[in-house]
């Protein structure tokens, strides 16, 4: 029957191209169901065009969930040292960046050209620009409905993403077919996004907009030391783009703006060797000039050092180590990176990622509750958890 297959992979993603490539090369009858006009177009975009595919330190310690230990059997079954030697294999040259990134040197193209010949040497059929209707099951088999027919299988795997980027094709249609099969969703927010502020704030990202510098940003137990930015919008760079998968409405975020300085001790040194230095140009040698200008106007000190008793420079010196700032919200699903939250990994098998309740179903990538931290972590859940559903499926 041209309409029967053994696997039917709802999602041409990174998630769902892993699937379908694991299960085509079991000898599986598979095709994929991709709802726009393009395959991987978050793999396109990702990395500012060249996709930060993995990372070297891979571990469970870099994912957020529910069920921490989740993840450990799907990276234990493909690892990050098993797609590098498919990248090698494909003679896609790459580089690492900070903190084991892992970057192609040319374009993110070579990695979707490279899945997509490996689909086709696995045969999988790939269908993009269809709008499907309804998955159910009957009489043993999963049917699912693309208006103009209705395609049948033994299996299904769900790799449609989450709800971030919905200019790129974003929907919920994963979410509302786990609840039709009466499966748990944990609550879903953005993640990997940046922070936004009220008005006073605002004014100063928006002054200050443009600079970066190394930060290390707290919150509770986690604590996240990259390059942060100011923006006209509000805080961005990595290290708030990590913290705010953490972050909740009404909590308050530690920011240490020169990581390496006890800024107390610092300007007390200098207030005894250089009392006759302008205190912001003294802050200028650890920190940007606009910066430390822009701290030492908001306090009030514009003097020289040695015109300021020792309390003002404790004060001075909280600014920049213990900056407290408290956010009023993110950008959103719009800008954010992936989806925290998702399908409760209670409902899946952590060896298959099959649904328990229901033989043939599967559920990979972001749609499941399963968040990397920024740097190519997203990426590797999305081969190891395709991986096992495509040898599973």
């Amino acid at each position: 029957m041209r309409d029967l297959f053994d696997v039917i992979v709802i999602g041409g993603g990174a998630a769902g191209f892993m699937s379908a490539i694991q299960a085509g090369k079991r000898g599986r009858k598979v095709i994929i169901l991709e709802r726009s006009k393009k395959f991987g177009e978050k793999i396109r975009i990702s990395g500012g065009g060249r996709c930060n595919f993995t990372n070297l330190y891979t571990n469970k310690s870099n994912f957020i969930s529910e069920n921490p230990n989740f993840v450990i059997s799907a990276l234990s079954q493909y690892s990050n040292q098993d797609f590098i030697g498919l990248v090698k294999q494909h003679n896609i040259h790459f580089h690492e960046k900070t903190l084991g990134q892992l970057f192609c040197d040319e374009s993110s193209k070579l990695i979707i050209n490279m899945l997509i010949e490996e689909l086709k040497k696995a045969g999988v059929i790939l269908r993009n620009e269809v709008n499907i209707h309804e998955v159910f099951k009957e009489g043993g088999l999963f049917n699912v409905n693309i208006g103009v027919e209705t395609l049948k299988s033994k299996s299904v795997v769900v790799a449609t993403g989450g709800l971030s980027i919905p200019k790129m094709g974003a929907t919920n249609f994963g979410y509302k077919l786990a609840k039709k099969f009466g499966i748990k969703i944990v609550d879903t927010n953005p993640a990997l996004v940046p922070l936004t502020f009220n008005d006073t704030l605002l004014s100063k990202c928006k002054e200050l907009s443009g600079l970066s510098l190394d930060a290390l940003i707290s919150l509770g137990k986690e604590s996240f030391r990259e390059g942060m930015l100011f923006t006209h919008r509000g805080l961005s760079g990595p290290s708030i783009l990590q913290i705010s998968s953490y972050w909740k409405l009404g909590d308050n975020i530690s920011i240490n703006l020169a990581p390496n300085l006890d800024t107390y001790s610092f300007l007390v040194e200098r207030k005894k060797s250089t009392p006759k230095q302008y205190i912001s140009n003294v802050m200028a040698e650890k920190i940007p000039k606009r910066l430390s200008l822009s701290i030492c106007s908001e306090i009030g000190i514009n003097g020289i050092i040695s015109d300021y008793s020792n309390k003002v420079l404790e004060q001075l010196s909280e600014q920049i180590n213990k900056w407290i700032v408290h956010p009023n919200g993110s950008e959103g699903y719009r800008t954010a990176e992936v989806t925290l939250g998702g399908i409760d990994t209670n409902e899946l098998s952590s060896k298959t990622m099959m649904v328990k309740k229901h033989p043939g179903l599967y559920f990979v990538g972001e749609l499941v509750d399963v968040t990397g931290h920024l740097g190519g972590h997203n990426f590797q859940w999305a081969w190891s958890s395709g991986f096992v559903a495509g040898v599973n499926a």
